[in-house]
């Protein structure tokens, strides 16, 4: 089971008593507003989430971690790797991308988390090269994103939603770990 720890901060497969909390992130609309069409998401979405993220982990070797603060032992959110199949346009490619309670906003968490997640990706299952796609206008995820040292290739329309979209990289040559 790969589990990956941060100064704060521990990146690990899902629990069940995950669900709850996770349902609860989801349901907020703060927190949804830049995601698909924007809606809430509630306990029975949630869990059919989960059980998707872990099937990712069986299917691809990869997927979304569970994202835990060390010192409490409370979830958080989310960060890992996904396969974009939503975004047709980008295949093949994998995704890196977030989500976290609004509580723990402005705290540096989904930088930390995801700059492990980015390192793992290409450190440790072997990817050359890891996307993330923002909605025009989340300037909080721009600003994770130029953390990373992803640097932006193109906008595009969401397939089904219409929104516009913003595709960010960073290949293995470009990574500083």
């Amino acid at each position: 089971m790969t589990e990956i720890r941060t100064p704060r901060l521990l990146l690990r497969h899902w629990h069940d008593d995950d669900l709850v909390p996770m349902a609860e992130i989801n349901a907020d609309p703060r927190v949804m507003r830049w995601t698909d069409e924007g809606s809430v998401r509630d306990l029975e979405h949630t869990a059919e989430d989960i059980e998707h993220w872990e099937e990712e982990w069986d299917e691809e070797g990869f997927g979304l971690f569970a994202v835990e603060l060390l010192a409490s032992g409370e979830l958080i959110g989310f960060t890992g790797l996904s396969v974009p199949a939503f975004l047709p346009e980008v295949l093949p490619a994998v995704a890196i991308s977030w989500r976290l309670g609004t509580q723990f906003w402005g705290q540096g968490y989904a930088s930390e988390a995801a700059h492990a997640t980015l390192e793992f990706a290409l450190q440790d299952r072997g990817l050359d090269r890891v996307i993330s796609i923002s909605r025009v206008g989340d300037r909080a995820s721009e600003n994770v994103i130029r953390k990373l040292g992803m640097v932006s290739e193109r906008e595009t329309a969401h397939p089904v939603h219409g929104h516009r979209l913003r595709v960010h990289a960073i290949d293995l040559t470009e990574f500083h770990a």
